[in-house]
């Protein structure tokens, strides 16, 4: 049996010709098709393939373990850790931010998914932006391109991510963002453990309840897949047109360790981010290139405050004045601590 009932995300069924997933992927398809007809195509298939040789392993991750915390994870658990209106609720949104080991195309599906069992918004844009950065894997790699100088681009990451959650946790007592439906009421004396305990109590290990719970976990993890991989797959293609069509030497041109070189960079990092691990060599190739770390950090950082495949889910799934804050509040932050790194790592 489960945890907890399972919910579904649509109510309504629509014809698949209609399906968004469908759509994305059928033209996807076809592009990928055409490629090998015609020519100017072909950069756009490399690309792209080269793309989801690096993410999709990352995606399929988070859809899972998303399908998991939907099918075993109650919603009264999630609220009670992740809903609350304090600061502490942000620090432990950035925690377990810390411990996923994802990219942000993985980290996506658990970010919808922890909205949909009631996490406040507020902890689910900071669990967002501290996942793709702030996180085991990626800090050992970053380290090993940029040496101690990587630490200090994690660090930064961890105080964007607990700066929004905050200024986020203003703006939704303020009524300038959406609230989440989903929460739902706990009691303060709710003990997560006791409930656990009980739930484990009752819990019959056999060959019908996992079978059961393996039918819960692929109805989640598909239900999920549907509300988001569009996203994924449309970011991917339009990513992968960048890389395909933009010159690489325009990249080095312009993108210097000044003011303008950062706007710059923001820019180009908000079309052509695609996953962290995929970003990671590319920013460090910047900073060989320019020895401008602050545009690297901003190359990075975009990729997350600024990624349409992001802003997307957020806009459909969290809310639109949600969407239209991250990058106003987020931005700002990324852009002055990228200007700073440029001063003082001359």
């Amino acid at each position: 049996m489960p945890i907890e009932p399972k919910s579904c995300c649509h109510s309504k069924t629509q014809p698949f010709f209609k399906n968004k997933l469908v759509i994305i992927t059928a033209a996807t398809l076809l592009l990928i098709f055409l490629s090998f007809f015609f020519n100017f195509l072909f950069p756009l298939r490399r690309e792209f393939l080269m793309y989801f040789r690096k993410i999709w392993w990352a995606v399929c991750l988070g859809l899972v373990l998303g399908g998991i915390i939907d099918y075993y994870v109650p919603r009264e658990y999630i609220s009670k850790v992740l809903s609350r209106k304090k600061p502490s609720t942000i620090i432990k949104a950035v925690g377990l931010g810390f411990l996923m080991s994802a990219c942000s195309h993985g980290i996506l599906a658990l970010s919808m998914q922890l909205h949909k069992k009631g996490a406040s918004n507020p902890a689910v844009i900071s669990f967002l932006l501290a996942s793709p950065w702030a996180n085991l894997t990626i800090t050992v790699m970053l380290v090993a391109f940029f040496g101690i100088k990587g630490i200090f681009i994690i660090i930064s990451a961890i105080v964007i991510a607990v700066n929004t959650g905050l200024i986020f946790m203003f703006l939704e007592h303020k009524n300038l963002i959406e609230k989440n439906k989903n929460t739902v009421e706990v009691s303060d004396q709710f003990s997560i453990r006791k409930d656990f305990l009980r739930r484990l109590k009752v819990y019959k290990f056999n060959f019908k309840t996992l079978s059961a719970d393996f039918k819960g976990i692929a109805e989640g993890t598909f239900s999920l897949a549907d509300m988001v991989l569009w996203w994924i797959i449309l970011g991917m293609l339009l990513a992968s047109a960048a890389g395909a069509y933009i010159p690489v030497h325009f990249f080095h041109k312009f993108m210097g360790p000044t003011f303008t070189g950062l706007l710059i960079t923001l820019l180009l990092a908000t079309v052509i981010e695609v996953c962290s691990e995929g970003s990671s060599p590319l920013a460090f190739e910047i900073y060989r290139q320019t020895h401008a770390l602050g545009n690297s950090f901003v190359f990075l950082m975009a990729g997350v405050v600024t990624d349409y495949t992001e802003i997307g889910l957020v806009w459909a799934n969290i809310g639109k004045r949600t969407a239209i804050w991250l990058p106003i509040v987020a931005v700002p932050q990324v852009v002055a601590l990228g200007y700073l790194f440029n001063v003082l790592f001359k």
